[in-house]
This record gives C-alpha cells, sequence and structure tokens, in this order.
C-alpha cells in the first residue's frame, strides 16, 4: 500500500477490521456529542449494508475514491467530496481506489464511536494492519457490537 499515513502523537490508534483510525475528536468532547474519526482504509474495503439508528454518518473524503450506497442511491465520492448517510437509511460504501482512501467520518452521538472502540484492537503501528479475512466468529462479534450501539447490519457489502 502507498498510502501516506500522518498520525498526530495525541491521537487514539485502532485497526477496525483492515483499516487504521484515528479518532480525533471523542463524542464525550463536548455537549453536542460530535466524534470525528479519520480513516485509512485499503482498496476494497467495504462493510455491510447497515443502518445507524440514531446518528447521520458524515464521510468527508480526503483522498481517494470511494463508491457508496445511501438508500437507492449510488454516489461516487473523490477527495473534497462529502457524503451523508442519514440515520434510518441503509448504507454501505467500498473503496474503489487501488491507493486505498483516506476520509474522516463526523457523527453526533457516541454509538459509532463506541462500536469501534469496542470492535477494534490498538494498532501495533500507525499503518495499515495485515488484510485479514474476517472469520464467522469476528463477524459474529461486530454484529453483537453493533446491535449494543444501535447499529443495524441488514446486507452485504458492495462488490
Amino acid at each position: 500500500m502507498n498510502m501516506d499515513i500522518n498520525i498526530q502523537a495525541n491521537s487514539d490508534l485502532l485497526w477496525f477490521g483492515n483499516t487504521l483510525i484515528s479518532i480525533k475528536l471523542s463524542s464525550q468532547s463536548g455537549a453536542d456529542g460530535i466524534s470525528v474519526v479519520e480513516q485509512w482504509m485499503p482498496y476494497g474495503e467495504a462493510p455491510p449494508l447497515h443502518i445507524h439508528q440514531r446518528e447521520d454518518e458524515v464521510f468527508h473524503i480526503l483522498d481517494g475514491v470511494m463508491r457508496f450506497r445511501v438508500g437507492h442511491d449510488e454516489i461516487i465520492g473523490r477527495a473534497g467530496d462529502t457524503v451523508i448517510a442519514p440515520k434510518g437509511v441503509p448504507h454501505a460504501f467500498r473503496v474503489d481506489s487501488t491507493a486505498g482512501a483516506h476520509c474522516l467520518t463526523i457523527m453526533r452521538g457516541s454509538d459509532f464511536e463506541t462500536m469501534l472502540r469496542q470492535a477494534s484492537r490498538p494498532a501495533e503501528h500507525p499503518d495499515l494492519p495485515q488484510a485479514i479475512a474476517p472469520t464467522p466468529e469476528m463477524i459474529d462479534m461486530l454484529e453483537k457490537i453493533c446491535v449494543a450501539n444501535k447499529i443495524d447490519i441488514i446486507g452485504p457489502p458492495l462488490a
């Protein structure tokens, strides 16, 4: 992977699946509960189709190309674009650029951030983890963590 990863020293670094994340602003930091998560994702990264029950999910793409499905719409996002997946609307994405993608995810509320913290592991180094395919046990655990955080997995990832 030739992705340029520049991490600030004050960031919490986690590996969420095959993605490196940095929690830039915790939902606990302010009264409005805004969280900002920086993500570096490899080519082909694609979470399952899901719905956030209580939070809009806003993606601001810093680098790369991401293909989104939001409801019945397909959106191609490129560096500089911002895409919203409103709460209650099924959505998924896939990283389509071969060099990966880099984005900020902004949400109001703690569900997504809490899910990330519960489903991730500390990053051993400030780079993408070695790619692994999720096992049935990993998928089951993620589904349980998502349910506990008001996120419903309703379908497969985008192909």
